[in-house]
Protein backbone atom coordinates (compact mmCIF):
# COMPACT_ATOMS: atom_id res chain seq x y z
CA UNK A 1 0.00 0.00 0.00
CA UNK A 2 1.61 3.49 -0.67
CA UNK A 3 0.55 6.95 -0.50
CA UNK A 4 -0.63 8.46 -3.89
CA UNK A 5 -2.27 11.80 -5.53
CA UNK A 6 -5.16 11.41 -8.32
CA UNK A 7 -3.64 13.11 -11.31
CA UNK A 8 -6.44 13.06 -13.65
CA UNK A 9 -9.99 11.33 -13.93
CA UNK A 10 -11.71 10.63 -17.32
CA UNK A 11 -15.40 8.93 -18.43
CA UNK A 12 -15.58 5.65 -19.72
CA UNK A 13 -17.77 5.61 -22.43
CA UNK A 14 -21.11 3.32 -21.47
CA UNK A 15 -20.26 3.79 -17.57
CA UNK A 16 -21.65 5.82 -14.99
CA UNK A 17 -20.32 4.22 -11.81
CA UNK A 18 -16.54 4.38 -12.51
CA UNK A 19 -13.95 6.40 -14.32
CA UNK A 20 -10.69 5.87 -15.61
CA UNK A 21 -8.35 7.62 -13.05
CA UNK A 22 -4.19 8.29 -13.58
CA UNK A 23 -2.38 7.94 -10.08
CA UNK A 24 0.55 9.51 -9.10
CA UNK A 25 2.74 7.21 -6.86
CA UNK A 26 6.06 9.75 -6.60
CA UNK A 27 8.26 8.14 -9.07
CA UNK A 28 5.48 6.55 -11.36
CA UNK A 29 2.46 6.72 -13.28
CA UNK A 30 -0.30 4.50 -12.97
CA UNK A 31 -4.15 3.95 -14.54
CA UNK A 32 -6.43 2.97 -11.69
CA UNK A 33 -10.38 2.41 -11.75
CA UNK A 34 -12.10 4.25 -9.94
CA UNK A 35 -15.58 3.17 -8.48
CA UNK A 36 -18.70 5.47 -6.96
CA UNK A 37 -18.35 8.08 -10.03
CA UNK A 38 -22.05 8.77 -9.14
CA UNK A 39 -21.68 10.70 -6.19
CA UNK A 40 -18.21 12.63 -7.11
CA UNK A 41 -17.56 14.44 -10.03
CA UNK A 42 -14.21 14.14 -11.63
CA UNK A 43 -12.68 17.66 -9.82
CA UNK A 44 -13.52 16.46 -6.70
CA UNK A 45 -11.38 13.31 -7.10
CA UNK A 46 -8.18 15.41 -9.13
CA UNK A 47 -5.48 16.59 -6.56
CA UNK A 48 -6.73 13.95 -3.57
CA UNK A 49 -4.17 12.33 -2.05
CA UNK A 50 -5.53 8.37 -1.44
CA UNK A 51 -4.10 4.94 -0.25
CA UNK A 52 -3.60 2.82 -3.31
CA UNK A 53 -2.86 -0.95 -3.03
CA UNK A 54 0.35 -1.31 -5.82
CA UNK A 55 1.47 -4.85 -5.57
CA UNK A 56 -1.17 -6.65 -7.69
CA UNK A 57 -1.50 -8.16 -11.53
CA UNK A 58 -3.15 -5.23 -13.91
CA UNK A 59 -6.60 -6.42 -14.72
CA UNK A 60 -8.73 -4.96 -17.58
CA UNK A 61 -12.03 -3.75 -16.50
CA UNK A 62 -14.44 -1.68 -19.13
CA UNK A 63 -11.66 -2.15 -21.58
CA UNK A 64 -9.25 -0.01 -19.31
CA UNK A 65 -6.03 -1.17 -17.79
CA UNK A 66 -6.34 -0.95 -14.03
CA UNK A 67 -2.77 -1.65 -12.31
CA UNK A 68 -3.92 -0.31 -8.81
CA UNK A 69 -6.70 -0.29 -5.89
CA UNK A 70 -7.70 2.77 -4.50
CA UNK A 71 -9.16 1.92 -0.53
CA UNK A 72 -12.24 3.34 0.32
CA UNK A 73 -14.30 2.76 3.18
CA UNK A 74 -18.16 1.91 1.96
CA UNK A 75 -21.36 3.88 4.01
CA UNK A 76 -24.23 1.82 1.95
CA UNK A 77 -22.49 2.28 -2.15
CA UNK A 78 -20.62 5.54 -1.43
CA UNK A 79 -17.26 5.03 -0.87
CA UNK A 80 -15.40 7.29 0.92
CA UNK A 81 -11.56 7.05 0.33
CA UNK A 82 -8.81 6.67 2.59
CA UNK A 83 -6.29 9.32 2.93
CA UNK A 84 -3.45 10.27 4.84
CA UNK A 85 -4.40 13.74 7.42
CA UNK A 86 -0.20 15.19 7.39
CA UNK A 87 1.95 15.87 4.53
CA UNK A 88 3.68 12.50 3.25
CA UNK A 89 5.55 11.86 0.14
CA UNK A 90 3.77 10.40 -2.59
CA UNK A 91 4.57 6.78 -2.97
CA UNK A 92 5.23 6.17 1.28
CA UNK A 93 4.83 2.63 1.91
CA UNK A 94 1.54 2.00 4.46
CA UNK A 95 2.88 -0.24 7.05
Amino acid sequence: MRVAKILSVEPIPGKSKIVKGTIDLGNEKRDVIIGGAQYYKPEELVGRIVIALVNLEPRSIAGVESSAMLFAADSGEKPFWLTVTEDVPLGTKIK
